[in-house]
């Protein structure tokens, strides 16, 4: 298996691209579709999986690279796993994600479930690499929590200031980076390629 040693990251997103940047090995060449002004794909699919092959796929044969992209977000029981693949489309076009976490305190509530007990969530995330030559390979990773009652922590991005992992007692937000970046679902996904990159 011939380690990769240069890979675009297939996404537009600045929070996405500098944390999966810092799973990386740091002697691995990282572009971004900015470098290239390559406007983001159409996410089409019904499941992670399929749009984290979607975005790989197509930022790949774009640039003729190798490319690592991934599909996650946040599934919540008692919305029936929403907002999951429309997680970051919550947010509106310009991904706002202040508006998507209002919306989904706005739907958790109307359930009229007891807030505290009806919190179980969990996110999610694929990762794929795909090869110019046309071979990919995906994994997942999935870390379970709770949707925290309110807003907590400046740090990460998306709805991380609203989740707090099993265990924790503090919302990924809260978190040190480096502590997040060790248990998250994105680490977990990535902790079953790393051996193509390392």
């Amino acid at each position: 298996m011939r380690k990769i040693k240069e890979v675009i990251i297939g996404t537009n997103n600045t929070g996405k691209y500098k944390e999966i940047c810092d799973l990386l090995p740091g002697k691995i060449k990282k572009k971004s579709p900015k470098e290239f002004k390559i406007k983001s794909p159409e996410e089409t699919g019904k499941s992670f999986e399929r749009n984290a092959f979607i975005k790989a796929s197509y930022y790949s044969k774009k640039t003729n690279m190798v490319c690592l992209s991934d599909d996650s977000g946040l599934e919540i029981d008692i919305l029936n796993g929403e907002p999951g693949i429309y997680s970051s489309r919550w947010g509106g076009e310009r991904g706002n994600f202040n508006l998507a976490i209002k919306k989904i305190y706005r739907k958790m509530q109307q359930t009229k479930k007891d807030l505290k007990d009806e919190n179980s969530a969990k996110f999610i995330c694929c990762m794929t690499i795909f090869w110019p030559d046309g071979k990919s390979y995906t994994s997942k990773g999935i870390i379970k929590g709770i949707i925290s009652i309110k807003k907590k922590g400046k740090n990460g991005f998306g709805y991380d200031p609203i989740f707090i992992p099993k265990g924790y007692g503090h919302t990924f937000a809260e978190m040190k980076p480096k502590l997040k970046m060790s248990i998250d679902h994105r680490s977990k996904a990535f902790y079953k390629i790393k051996n193509f990159f390392i």
